[in-house]
């Protein structure tokens, strides 16, 4: 590939700065498209979102690799790892194929899929982990907990010995009594169900004195309350191979933002300001490694049952960068070169997702208020509709070709 940068002012700190110029793209057709950009537009690596669902195959009426890969186009990602609870199941080298097929055909950019843990997600035999590790990026049962403790052993021994990364999905079962949002003042004051802390950090504390045994490299999917940061960061102090994530809606919501909506249902569900701002200051110390969208497409119909009766899952892969520059670069919480880590250089490292010079163009004076009937992806479902946000993607580049241009 080859990319021609013409009047490019400086690299700074892991970002290019444009100011005033024109940014001529020789892309691999030998098509160059001008790219006009002020001191506002920042030159920034591509992203990295080591949690999304893509839902293909099996529930295309939710999302595709072709409008998920765009939507994630669109979001500034180049590079995004695919959750396995499909259908079928990526659980054996001949279930996977199915996948890599949709993939090969329809992926606007890097799109590497999970395998799952157990047969079916079911937590109850090991999947052909093995035959599937050359054509994974790392293994997961997500939006199921293994359950059983000697499972997760056996899981994490043979991840160990195949180099692979376990990413848990951590929730206890015999916690959740039905619970469909957090167990806090919102919950009590409205009359429902609620879903205890315990079910997600129990599981992290199991995890990781198996991942301490076993030597396994560990990651803790979207982390929501103020004890699992405490785990992680304790875990690490003790040299536990953990690295962990959470969502920007974990970072910048709380229960107390709730509404009677489905698109406020997610899981885990949005949390009690003081898990929040334990969050935030797991961003700041370093104890998360990573920010990762959880990117869920559901149908209209399956999300507006309100709070009860809703799927869980919202979308976010279109509005990650906007919402976080906004609200932790633009309020002076962390600097933009920090945002860059936690959203494209630590997931890279982690995952082992090479650099392949991939990158997007983002207008950062642009202001705008969060639109979902503007999405590319199919799923409509977001908790920030209305939200007023800076940055708005102008270009991203993918494997030398344009995969999205305002």
């Amino acid at each position: 590939m080859m990319m021609n940068l013409n009047g490019v002012n400086c690299y700074r700190d892991g970002r290019f700065v444009l100011d005033n110029v024109s940014v001529d793209i020789s892309s691999v057709d030998g098509s160059r498209v001008p790219v006009v950009a002020s001191d506002h537009c920042f030159l920034l690596p591509g992203f990295v979102d080591v949690h999304v669902h893509l839902r293909e195959p099996g529930f295309l009426y939710k999302e595709t690799i072709s409008t998920g890969t765009a939507a994630c186009a669109r979001g500034g990602y180049s590079d995004v790892c695919a959750m396995p609870n499909l259908d079928p199941v990526p659980d054996s080298v001949e279930h996977l194929a199915v996948q890599l097929k949709a993939i090969e055909k329809d992926a606007l950019i890097h799109v590497y899929p999970y395998g799952a843990i157990t047969v079916g997600e079911k937590g109850e035999e090991l999947a052909d982990l093995e035959g599937m590790a050359p054509n994974v990026i790392a293994f997961s049962d997500d939006g199921k907990g293994v359950q059983d403790e000697d499972m997760m052993r056996n899981a994490m021994l043979e991840c160990k010995r195949l180099g692979k990364i376990l990413a848990a999905h951590c929730e206890d079962n015999s916690l959740l009594r039905g619970g469909y949002i957090h167990d806090g003042e919102y919950a009590a004051a409205h009359g429902h169900r609620g879903i205890c802390s315990e079910s997600e950090w129990g599981p992290i504390a199991r995890d990781l004195k198996l991942a301490k045994e076993t030597g396994c490299a560990y990651h803790v999917c979207h982390i929501s309350t103020k004890e699992s940061v405490e785990l992680i960061r304790q875990a690490k102090k003790e040299g536990v191979d953990v690295t962990c994530e959470t969502g920007p809606h974990y970072i910048l919501m709380s229960d107390k933002d709730l509404q009677e909506d489905g698109r406020f249902k997610m899981n885990p569900p949005l949390r009690s300001e003081e898990d929040r701002k334990a969050i935030l200051e797991g961003i700041l110390d370093g104890t998360i490694d990573m920010i990762a969208t959880d990117h869920a497409p559901h149908s209209a119909e399956e999300k507006g049952k309100g709070l009860e009766k809703s799927a869980m899952g919202v979308v976010g892969i279109e509005t990650a960068f906007p919402l976080l520059y906004t609200h932790l670069v633009k309020t002076g919480l962390i600097s933009l070169e920090r945002l860059v880590e936690l959203m494209s250089v630590n997931p890279r490292k982690r995952f082992g997702i090479p650099e392949r010079g991939d990158f997007t163009v983002w207008d950062l004076s642009r202001e705008y208020t969060i639109d979902p009937e503007d999405f590319l992806s199919k799923g409509r479902a977001t908790p920030f509709a209305g939200w007023k946000v800076f940055g708005e993607n102008q270009l991203t580049i993918v494997g030398g070709k344009i995969v999205w241009q305002k």
